[in-house]
């Protein structure tokens, strides 16, 4: 512990003494640290267990739906109109499992032709849709 020693002059000291109580702070910090239980943050994940008779299921194919800069629509890489568009949608809907739609629009596509196109993917209730190509995109905003 420090200790002062008064002035020269003989006036009282008016100085606290902080040490002790810096030193009663840490051994009480020193106790709060120790008797904190560990706290283990844990997500509990259902995951599925593997068993010879449950065969992981084949993987569907992949569809691709390509619209050009000239507004053409191809479907896997074979162009093609609307009603063929909606056909083949219905086609792939149909199968078990569905097949994932992926859709790649081209950067220079106009907006209306792009719009009309997602909007008969979207009348034909597909559920595995994904777009394609979106790092293109990454400078423009």
């Amino acid at each position: 512990m420090a200790m002062s020693a008064g002035r020269e002059d003989g006036e009282p000291m008016m100085e606290m003494n902080t040490t002790p109580l810096i030193d009663v702070m840490l051994v009480l910090l020193i106790m709060f640290i120790i008797t904190i239980p560990i706290q283990t943050h844990a997500v509990k994940v259902d995951l599925p267990q593997n068993s010879p008779q449950n065969a992981p299921p084949v993987e569907p194919e992949k569809n691709k739906v390509y619209i050009d800069a000239q507004g053409q629509v191809f479907w896997n890489s074979v162009p093609i109109n609307d009603v063929t568009l909606r056909q083949y949608l219905d086609a792939s809907i149909a199968r078990s499992p569905e097949p994932e739609l992926h859709f790649q629009p081209d950067p220079n596509a106009r907006y209306d032709v792009v719009d009309r196109v997602l909007a008969i993917i979207k009348r034909a209730n597909v559920t595995k849709l994904g777009f394609v190509g979106n790092e293109q995109y990454r400078g423009d905003f």
